[in-house]
């Protein structure tokens, strides 16, 4: 895979990963947990956790999905193998 297209892919998950924190907390606020809302933003890894539990499994599945695929991103770009 070409540097290029690791840059498209990383970027495109990092965009998704913040998309989906950010619908996460609008949806706990718009449910009425205001403070998990807003403390969802300070820490992030409690956004897809609150909102698994408020129902909102799509928007958390998609933030695990995307947070995946960046890290792996991030992995594969540099590891031995980049051409660096």
């Amino acid at each position: 895979m070409g540097a290029r297209l690791t840059g498209v892919v990383l970027f495109a998950a990092l965009l998704t990963l913040a998309l989906a924190h950010l619908a996460l907390a609008v949806g706990l606020v718009r449910r009425g947990a205001w403070g998990r809302g807003l403390l969802a933003l300070a820490l992030p890894p409690l956004a897809p956790w609150w909102g698994w539990q408020a129902g909102m499994r799509r928007r958390s599945a998609a933030w695990g999905v995307a947070l995946a695929v960046y890290v792996l991103g991030v992995l594969f770009a540099a590891g031995p193998w980049s051409g660096r």
